[in-house]
């Protein structure tokens, strides 16, 4: 391979995905730690549910046939209430008081709703037929006992762990999730809050990996800022090995100047080289390789560029390390173009741009006129990603492009 002609985005996102190890540590958490977690095994429904035929609405139990020719009034013999069961079965022109989630009586097929039953002294009288099974529940209607209804790889929400419960599970097994080491990079960095020198900034871009992170499930560990010195950036690097981190961040000195000291360092520590340059914008120096177990990608240091290249190459490696078998997915999606676009070079670009709702359904992506990749305050107010492929042709407002939204 020759490393200093980039590759493509396409062909940089599979080789991260591929340098990604098949079996990840399990670990088992409480369901109410599980938000967010990514199922390691699948899910057997350890119950049915529910568990008998339940009334779906209050009303009263009665036989249907008994119903068939009005009026008629049937005894009243008992009451079932969620959790608490009528003992006794139903007879001929009987019927029992139920409420919504209470079980069935045996020998009823059917439920009554109050609206629609007159009660007088121990008697009820319907107003209407029912028809046999109406407002029934019937047993295991929402799953069965063995039944696999979360697999491995699953990202677990709210509606998930709601499943899980009802499945009788106090606890789930899942991927660990992975250890990410961010490390940035520069004598012009300080940390928000410290005294700043006139010729200094404040460091931004570690905030925003950590939220990516964190986002796509996995634990960020700040390294803090090394400085422009090749035995201080080694040594940061040792800390991430001591802390086994499984993917290491960096931000910054990446490219080839004289003060980009990033790939030198971790050379120096082993690194196997993947890659360090890919055709996109911004974003264009991005280096890709293994030191030991532990996974490296070496972002630039443009805020824009750092947190485009996160988007693209970091979120797909951390779901993937969580276990999520869709982590190479294409995140992008149609919309309409709000202005028209000159051609494209040979960088695949990613140009930040305001969503709008259009008529046609497709929403409406503009791009900001300005894309420069130190500019935090459009990238705050982006709201999606325009993709232009390299050698592009001219786009007119109006016409069909692909975005990827930014909801982090």
């Amino acid at each position: 391979m020759n490393d200093d002609q980039p590759i493509t985005v396409a062909q940089a996102r599979a080789r991260i995905l591929t340098s990604v190890p098949k079996d990840r540590p399990i670990e088992s958490v409480a369901l109410e730690r599980a938000r967010g977690r990514t199922l390691a095994v699948d899910l057997a429904a350890k119950r049915t549910q529910p568990p008998k035929a339940v009334s779906a609405m209050d009303g009263y139990a009665v036989r249907a046939g008994d119903l068939a020719q009005l009026p008629v009034k049937l005894k009243q013999i008992g009451e079932s209430t969620a959790g608490h069961g009528f003992p006794g079965s139903l007879g001929p022109q009987e019927t029992v008081r139920i409420f919504t989630g209470a079980p069935v009586p045996d020998g009823c097929d059917a439920i009554l709703i109050q609206e629609n039953a007159r009660v007088e002294a121990g008697f009820v009288e319907p107003l209407q037929c029912v028809a046999s099974g109406r407002h029934i529940r019937a047993k295991g209607s929402d799953f069965a006992e063995g039944e696999v209804l979360l697999a491995a790889g699953t990202r677990l929400g709210a509606s998930n762990i709601a499943l899980a419960a009802a499945m009788n599970f106090a606890e789930v097994a899942v991927t660990r999730r992975p250890r990410v080491g961010i490390l940035a990079t520069g004598d012009e960095l300080v940390h928000p809050g410290a005294t700043i020198g006139v010729d200094q900034i404040v460091a931004s871009n570690s905030f925003a990996i950590a939220a990516l992170v964190e986002a796509a499930g996995g634990e960020p560990l700040d390294l803090g800022i090394a400085k422009d010195d090749l035995s201080t950036i080694e040594k940061h690097i040792s800390t991430a090995r001591a802390f086994a981190a499984d993917v290491l961040v960096t931000l910054g000195g990446a490219s080839v100047g004289d003060h980009d000291l990033v790939k030198p360092a971790l050379a120096g520590q082993g690194m196997e080289l993947n890659f360090w340059k890919i055709a996109m914008r911004p974003g264009k120096p991005v280096i890709h390789g293994r030191l030991g177990p532990m996974i490296i990608l070496g972002l630039p240091g443009n805020p824009v560029a750092a947190f485009v290249a996160g988007i693209v190459f970091l979120v797909p490696l951390l779901r993937a390390l969580c276990g999520d078998p869709d982590a190479g997915h294409d995140a992008a999606e149609p919309a309409i173009l709000g202005k028209a676009l000159r051609g494209n070079d040979s960088r695949q670009d990613y140009l930040r741009a305001t969503l709008r709702l259009s008529e046609t359904g497709l929403p409406v992506a503009t791009p900001f006129d300005t894309q420069d990749s130190s500019l935090l305050r459009l990238l705050a107010q982006a709201q999606c990603l325009v993709i232009r492929e390299p050698h592009a042709e001219p786009a007119a407002a109006g016409g069909l492009c692909r975005i990827i939204r930014l909801g982090v």
